[in-house]
C-alpha cells in the first residue's frame, strides 16, 4: 500500500527487491555513490574517555579513543545497549561529567563544555529518540527549527523572526519531502518517520562542522532513507565530519569511510571500509577484536 492506495500486485518469488521498492515509493529508488576521498584536519577526539553508570540501567564507558576528520564518514556498529546512548550523550554536551580532555572539538577541550557551547562550534546532533529529545511534540514544526537554529537570521535580539523560521521550515519539508500540512503542523502529529526526516532536514540544513546522527533511516521506507544517507554523503563531500551509529549494516558498508565497533562500553579500532567484513564485524560485535579485555 502507498497513501492510502494498492499501487500494484507481484508474486514475491518473481519480484526484485529493487521492483518492491520501486512500488513502495512510486518511483526508481535513487542511486547512492560514496567516492573515496581524503579526510581533512581532525574535527573530534576522543581519548580515554570513561563514564560510570548514570543510572542503573546505563552501560558504562570504558577507555573510549578514536578521531573523527573533516570530510569522512565513522560509522560505529553494534548491538543495542552497548553504550551507543551514553556516548551520543557525553559528545554532544548532555552529559557532561566527561574529563575536559577526554573530548576535544577542533583542538578545545570539551569534556565539560555545555551543548550550546558545541554547537556555537558547528557541532549538530540527531538523537535516537525522536520526540523528547529530537523534537518537542507540542510545538509546531516551525517553533521546532529553534531547538538548533538560533542564529541571526531565526532570533534577532532575543526576538524570533517568525517569518524567517516559518520559511526554513517550509524548506525543509519540501526538500525531504515530509507529509505534513505546513510549518503550523504540531511534531506531535507526524508519523514517526516524517518527523525523523524532518529532523534529520533540519541538522543538515545547518551545514555543521561536525554531526552526531544516530540510526537516520529508522523507520522511515526505503526512498526516504536513500534521499537521507545521499544527504548524509553531500554533507560529508563538502567537508563536514559525520559520526553515525547505526544498528543496520548495510547502511554502515554503504555510506562509512570507516567503520568501529562498540561492545560493553568499549571501541574497537578502526578498520576502513574497503577491508572490512562483515563476519568480522559480526565477531566484533561480541567485544573479540584483538586486543580487547575479556570480560
Amino acid at each position: 500500500m502507498r497513501a492510502g492506495r494498492v499501487p500494484g500486485q507481484c508474486d514475491p518469488r518473481l519480484e526484485t527487491e529493487a521492483g518492491l521498492s520501486r512500488l513502495m515509493i512510486g518511483t526508481e529508488l535513487p542511486t547512492i555513490a560514496r567516492t573515496p576521498r581524503e579526510a581533512g584536519v581532525v574535527v573530534l577526539q576522543v581519548r580515554g574517555l570513561n563514564l560510570p553508570r548514570a543510572h542503573p540501567f546505563a552501560t558504562p564507558l570504558r577507555d573510549v579513543s578514536f578521531e573523527l576528520r573533516a570530510g569522512e564518514i565513522l560509522g560505529i556498529a553494534g548491538v543495542s545497549g552497548n553504550g551507543q546512548q551514553e556516548l551520543m550523550t557525553a559528545l554532544s554536551g548532555e552529559d557532561v561529567r566527561a574529563a575536559a580532555d577526554s573530548v576535544r572539538i577542533d583542538g578545545e577541550a570539551a569534556g565539560q563544555r555545555t551543548a550550546a557551547w558545541r554547537r556555537g562550534r558547528g557541532l549538530a546532533f540527531v538523537p535516537e529518540e525522536r520526540l523528547g529529545r529530537g523534537a518537542v511534540p507540542e510545538l509546531s514544526l516551525a517553533r521546532n527549527i529553534l531547538l538548533s537554529h538560533q542564529d541571526g537570521a531565526t532570533v534577532w535580539r532575543g526576538f524570533v523572526r517568525e517569518g524567517a523560521v516559518r520559511a526554513l521550515a517550509a524548506g525543509i519539508i519540501q526538500r525531504f519531502r515530509v507529509k505534513a500540512p505546513g510549518p503550523q503542523a504540531l511534531a506531535g502529529s507526524l508519523s514517526g518517520g516524517n518527523l525523523q526526516k524532518y529532523i534529520v532536514g533540519r541538522e543538515v540544513v545547518r551545514r555543521p562542522r561536525l554531526l552526531l546522527v544516530a540510526q537516520p533511516t529508522w523507520g522511515v521506507d526505503v526512498g526516504a532513507a536513500a534521499q537521507i544517507r545521499g544527504e548524509l554523503l553531500a554533507l560529508r563531500d563538502a567537508g563536514c565530519a559525520i559520526l553515525l551509529i547505526s544498528e543496520e549494516l548495510d547502511e554502515l558498508f554503504e555510506i562509512s569511510d570507516r567503520l568501529v565497533v562498540i561492545a560493553k562500553g568499549r571501541i574497537s579500532p578502526s578498520v576502513p571500509i574497503g577491508e572490512a567484513q562483515r563476519e568480522q564485524i559480526g565477531q566484533w560485535m561480541s567485544g573479540l577484536w584483538p586486543g580487547a579485555e575479556a570480560g
